[in-house]
């Protein structure tokens, strides 16, 4: 591969690959054993990022056949590397493994609705990623990027700084292997999933875009869950037309999924792309100085945070847009009556030992249900056939497999797994009805098209009735504490109502192009 086909890949967009291919200047061969070598450098040796836990035994064998093929219409994604969160399931050689060691072996039955529609597409799939084990609802407290099954993940753009023994800059969890992957350029694009803020998260950790959907819009078949009531899956890509491109493909009905059935999109999510797109928007910025505290999101950042958030509002103003001023309803941001639920912290590493922690009540209460069906209907060449199969297999591998507890899924195996509990049918109610009294009364009330939060602070908010995010790079900051660290990123997140992902694609990119606020890692230069 010459030296000019090498380098295109390192921070090269999804589309201008797209484009690369179409003519011929390279072809999926040329891109699959270039994310490889970049996997080999930067992310086994190197910085050891450590983001993607298995590479595709048969990708350059999948690339070679597609090496005649271009994009297209019906295959736009043909020829592209794509890395999968290791929560979902592919029907090939590689396993799928929520970053456990007791699934360590475990492979599934078929491909997940989103992998088969990947393929359909004409996409490598070039390997899984690591990711906060169990999409982070093994223990409280568990560092982002940490799993019992593959370490930690690294932020690359502070790799070497560690507090032992975890990073000091964090991956963003619990996508983090997707989000470190594109960061680094080791992938075309990647795709994570979220339940509260696991795209968001990582996407502001690690300078990148993502689209956290309305639940229902990309389906959840074959995806190790946390909660049917807001899992889904999503793109993390480094601009936001190679988001709209992933949506285009991955946003269909699955007759397995009835979340699916409802699903609202348009034809195609990179036409309303525009410059333009935000002038006579009316956005909500959820911080009155009036009322500060009422402000979890604006209010906590550092000053080098609330500068770059000052630039970040001033630039939608000077682009058209009616910024209003008001605090979101408090219920928004803490909940309901009944919302949470009390679990006793077991982490060797927490301050807080031995004392009660908090967790979200339907997380828990959904999360024995749905793991058991997919441990029954999914997993296959593993014994580890329950919720109770891995308690014990973790509690008789306690020394790799405990690291941080496991308390969460202890408290979650005490509920009855039928979803017949009232505190669980008034929680999830709750959890509405403070959607219904927060964000919804708040954009009523102010005529908005979109609320914008600062990273991913304002997850919560619009996962709990599963509407949707985009979020966009904005600026650099530093410090974490009393720590000085080099500089990482801080996105900005735009959320609306369900089935809204084109507005706030179309606000995202007008943001997007007069900022320019991405800037790649510094210090993984072209091989």
């Amino acid at each position: 591969m010459s030296e000019e086909r090498k380098t295109a890949v390192d921070d090269a967009s999804l589309s201008a690959l797209q484009e690369a291919l179409a003519q011929a200047r390279v072809t999926s061969s040329d891109l699959t054993r270039s994310y490889l070598a970049r996997i080999e450098a930067y992310d086994r040796q190197g910085p050891g990022l450590n983001s993607v836990r298995v590479t595709n035994p048969d990708a350059l064998s999948i690339a070679a056949a597609l090496d005649t093929e271009k994009p297209s219409a019906s295959r736009p994604l043909a020829g592209l590397p794509i890395l999968l969160k290791d929560n979902i399931a592919t029907g090939d050689r590689q396993p799928t493994t929520a970053g456990s060691l007791a699934l360590a072996d475990a492979h599934a039955r078929d491909d997940a609705f989103v992998a088969r529609k990947l393929r359909d597409a004409g996409a490598v799939i070039l390997g899984k990623v690591n990711l906060t084990e169990f999409a982070n609802v093994l223990a409280l407290g568990m560092p982002s990027g940490y799993s019992s099954i593959a370490g930690y993940v690294r932020n690359p753009y502070s790799p070497k700084l560690m507090d032992d023994p975890a990073p000091v800059v964090l991956p963003g969890g619990s996508s983090a292997g997707s989000a470190v992957s594109v960061a680094a350029g080791l992938c075309a694009a990647a795709i994570g999933t979220e339940t509260s803020g696991s795209l968001l998260s990582p996407a502001t950790q690690n300078g990148l875009v993502t689209v956290k959907p309305t639940v229902g819009l990309i389906s959840r078949s074959g995806i190790i869950p946390i909660s049917h009531s807001q899992d889904t899956a999503g793109p993390l890509t480094r601009t936001v037309r190679d988001s709209a491109i992933l949506l285009n493909v991955l946003a269909a009905r699955d007759p397995d999924d009835p979340a699916t059935h409802l699903l609202q999109r348009p034809d195609d999510y990179t036409a309303g792309l525009d410059k333009d797109g935000l002038k006579g928007a009316r956005i909500g910025v959820p911080s009155d100085p009036e009322d500060p505290l009422n402000d979890p999101f604006f209010g906590p950042l550092s000053p080098r945070g609330k500068q770059v958030m000052a630039q970040a509002i001033t630039a939608l103003e000077d682009l058209g847009a009616t910024v209003v001023r008001a605090a979101l309803p408090a219920i928004a941001w803490i909940g309901g009556p009944g919302t949470a639920m009390a679990v006793l912290n077991r982490n060797p590493f927490s301050p807080l030992k031995g004392t009660a922690g908090s967790a979200s009540l339907v997380f828990l209460y959904e999360l024995k249900r749905d793991l058991n069906l997919y441990l029954r209907d999914w997993a296959t060449r593993t014994d580890i056939k329950t919720m109770a199969d891995i308690i014990a297999f973790n509690t008789a591998n306690a020394e790799k497999a405990l690291r941080y507890g496991q308390d969460l899924f202890l408290a979650a195996e005490a509920t009855r797994g039928d979803l017949s509990e009232p505190e669980y049918t008034s929680a999830r109610a709750m959890d509405l009805a403070a959607a219904e009294r927060g964000i919804d009364a708040y954009m009523s009330r102010h005529r908005l098209d979109a609320v914008v939060f600062p990273g991913a602070s304002g997850a919560a908010v619009a996962a709990k009735p599963g509407y949707p995010s985009v979020q966009v790079p904005a600026g650099f900051i530093s410090g974490v504490g009393a720590t000085e660290t080099p500089d990482y990123p801080l996105g900005l997140t735009f959320a609306g109502r369900a089935w809204s992902e084109a507005t706030l694609l179309r606000f995202a990119y007008a943001f997007e192009q007069a900022t320019k606020a991405r800037r790649p890692p510094p210090d993984l230069p072209p091989l």
